[in-house]
């Protein structure tokens, strides 16, 4: 099954008051490379975000945004020094002593008073924040892969369809070649009458000339070759494992085969078939870039 290097996926997950967002998008690389975008707070989970993508991709240029959920909309929860208020209602009650008052303190007096209630920056729980980024980095990583296969499917519809067009003109030009030696005999025949002007020629001379223009322009083996090249990449298409890098190397033979049998022949409906090839080839290859 083809994958594309393209996706996007995103997820999300909480571990007791820790909330993580992480989005994950991946682009066309020749290898894996994976940049991490955390809190600084967060900055230590790094190694395991860029192993994780690694464990699950084997292709293209990766970015990971994580974001940490905070619980208020200000980021901050109060703090009671308790201590502090316990010495507020002693000194309130010793002052109501002195007074001679019978008032009761209360707790809102003593909760207003400078210091027992403060705000402060909540604390991270970093083991409960790591396994919420772990948990939200799968279900991202999840789609992106739901994405790239369904990408990686069309890419599939695309390259064999265009594979079925190199194999109709690799027939084609098959079925030509002895075309093409017979009529450069022709040629030559009346090239050589027209020269001699009626001065006998040597059958055997023109059999031989006839005979190396057939090896010079012998195409079998590129044809071979490149029907066995194209079926090769069929098997990758239908691989599990990441076949871009051989689907790579087999695209360069294909072009390799089809450019020595345009240099060889010199018919020119084997010629024009040749230009479809390459263009075919050329296109193949712009596809491969996208695979995984």
């Amino acid at each position: 099954m083809l994958k594309s290097m393209t996706g996007f996926g995103a997820g999300r997950a909480r571990v007791g008051d820790e909330e993580v967002s992480v989005e994950v998008r991946s682009l066309n690389h020749k290898f894996c490379e994976v940049k991490a975008r955390l809190p600084r707070e967060l900055s230590a989970l790094d190694p395991g975000v860029v192993k994780q993508v690694k464990d699950r991709l084997a292709r293209g240029s990766v970015e990971v945004l994580v974001k940490r959920q905070v619980v208020t909309a200000s980021g901050t929860v109060p703090i009671v020094d308790v201590a502090l208020a316990q010495e507020y209602a002693r000194a309130f009650r010793e002052l109501a002593s002195a007074l001679g008052s019978t008032t009761e303190v209360s707790w809102a007096q003593v909760a207003t008073q400078p210091g027992v209630i403060r705000l402060e920056e909540k604390g991270m729980d970093v083991e409960a924040a790591s396994k919420a980024v772990l948990a939200a980095l799968e279900q991202a990583l999840v789609a992106l892969e739901q994405m790239r296969q369904v990408e990686g499917e069309s890419i599939r519809a695309d390259l064999d369809a265009r594979l079925k067009l190199i194999e109709g003109w690799s027939r084609e030009v098959a079925a030509l070649a002895p075309r093409a030696v017979e009529d450069y005999r022709q040629r030559l025949t009346e090239r050589v009458a027209e020269l001699a002007r009626g001065v006998a020629v040597e059958p055997q001379r023109l059999a031989q000339e006839v005979a190396m223009f057939a090896e010079r322009a012998d195409i079998a083996e590129e044809v071979t070759r490149l029907a066995s090249h194209l079926e090769q990449f069929r098997a990758l298409m239908s691989s599990s494992e990441p076949a871009g890098r051989r689907m790579d190397f087999l695209v360069q033979e294909m072009h390799r085969e089809v450019n020595t049998t345009g240099s060889k022949s010199q018919h020119a409906e084997i010629s024009a078939r040749v230009v479809s090839m390459k263009a075919e080839v050329e296109r193949i290859r712009e596809q491969v870039q996208n695979v995984e």
